[in-house]
């Protein structure tokens, strides 16, 4: 049998979305850490960093849509998926030109994800806890890419730190998530 939003009872699909967003925060601190230290130092690991981020991205929104549904029923998450495997090939692409022109696409792909992020949120807003936190983590995703955008414009050129912060803020807006829904969980079993 297949797991489907009809098929998981609420706690299931928070069960499931705790254990989620705690693999996103392992996976984006672990990314934040290598992106500071050797990511900064080697240009190659830089490199495999700035393109695993949304190639990872592609991956958990496409394991959290099939746990939740599947595609068809995740729209914004199917757009997501789509989103972030262009962003990978787009940051690719990027690479052989400059640093200002991959902070430029990660600009672009933190507008389009960060709103889709919230999409979903809204969408799972009644049936799971913890959606404000990915609310303001989509909004606060749409902001840092304007900004990326424009840092993209500059003279001086941005390195993996500016993607590295912004990864930092969104591993923990997943922790926060995380957090809720097993104190939440927690206070039910409780009562």
């Amino acid at each position: 049998m297949t797991m489907t939003q009809d098929n998981l009872a609420p706690t299931g699909q928070e069960q499931w979305l705790k254990h989620y967003y705690f693999a996103r925060t392992v996976f984006s601190a672990a990314w934040v850490a290598a992106a500071f230290t050797v990511g900064r130092q080697s240009p190659t690991i830089g490199t495999i960093l700035l393109v695993a981020y949304p190639a990872w991205d592609a991956l958990a929104n496409y394991i959290d849509a099939s746990r939740s549904g599947g595609l068809g029923r995740n729209r914004t998450q199917a757009i997501n998926v789509a989103v972030s495997v262009a962003t990978t090939l787009a940051v690719i692409l990027a690479l052989t030109m400059s640093m200002n022109w991959v902070i430029g696409v990660f600009g672009v792909w933190a507008i389009l994800s960060g709103l889709l992020q919230l999409g979903t949120a809204l969408r799972r807003w009644k049936s799971s806890g913890a959606q404000w936190a990915m609310i303001l983590s989509g909004a606060q995703s749409a902001l840092a890419g304007t900004f990326f955008i424009v840092q993209s414009q500059m003279p001086m050129p941005p390195s993996i730190a500016n993607i590295a912060g912004y990864a930092a803020v969104g591993a923990l807006y997943f922790l926060i998530s995380a957090v809720w829904l097993t104190v939440s969980q927690s206070r039910r079993k409780a009562a």
